[in-house]
């Protein structure tokens, strides 16, 4: 790979993780859905499909939050029916926050959005390309710069 090649990757990497990219998308995949759901809450019910219950802690660790951050948009969210506060098993003094029916319902309509604006913009290139597309960036997530050191 030449270094115009990492540059190129990293400039693309850079707006792709810019926080008003990532508010902007969220807002399109959260449109009508619900006062509660929005660019700021989405990632916390997004992040808590992916990880289950868990704490408000654990949960601002997977999504890049602070604890009061997560608790504030848990809140309302839990106001709108879409998450639930449970005790933790572990430790009885501790909450879990877990998703509701009505939250995996529309974690689910989210994730369709965003499947269907996906290949919307790649309507262009051909199956080979996407294909070829979709297993080089799993890849590069998988074993690239994200990844933690073993």
């Amino acid at each position: 790979m030449t270094n115009d090649a990492g540059h190129e990757i990293a400039e693309a990497l850079g707006l792709l993780v810019r926080r008003s990219t990532r508010a902007h998308l969220y807002g399109q995949l959260t449109e009508g859905l619900g006062e509660a759901l929005d660019d700021l809450t989405y990632p916390v019910l997004s992040g808590l499909a992916r990880t289950g219950p868990c704490s408000a802690a654990d949960l601002g660790r997977e999504v890049g939050l602070d604890r009061s951050n997560v608790t504030r948009r848990a809140d309302r969210l839990e106001r709108a029916g879409l998450l639930r506060r449970e005790p933790d098993p572990a430790d009885r003094r501790a909450t879990l926050l877990a998703l509701t029916e009505e939250g995996q319902r529309l974690v689910g309509v989210t994730r369709d959005r965003l499947a269907a604006r996906v290949r919307d913009s790649l309507a262009a290139w051909t199956p080979a390309e996407v294909q070829t597309f979709a297993h080089q960036l799993r890849r590069f997530v998988e074993a690239g710069p994200f990844t933690p050191e073993p």
